[in-house]
């Protein structure tokens, strides 16, 4: 499981729903300390990644900044040197 989930927000191209969406899942995966639920709580695991994935939407939808919006890339290319440099 991983232990952090990525901002999505202020970033050129826009996150995408499926980005939220991982990111949703991600977020009910940690809560329910685990990746796969059983078959018996399975609708409530999918219930909540649809609602936190749409509450999540529709926070990155209407929040404002007046930075300029980042790089994917070259966010993509720090987080690779650091870690490059962490695990080196």
């Amino acid at each position: 499981m991983c232990r952090n989930i990525k901002t999505l927000f202020n970033f050129d191209p826009p996150a995408t729903h499926d980005e939220i969406r991982d990111a949703a899942l991600q977020f009910v995966r940690k809560l329910s300390g685990t990746t796969r639920p059983s078959q018996r709580n399975q609708a409530a695991f999918d219930r909540a990644v649809e609602a936190i994935a749409a509450s999540a939407h529709e926070l990155l939808h209407s929040m404002e900044t007046n930075h300029h919006p980042r790089n994917r890339e070259e966010v993509a290319a720090k987080a690779k040197a650091k870690s490059a440099l962490r695990f080196a």
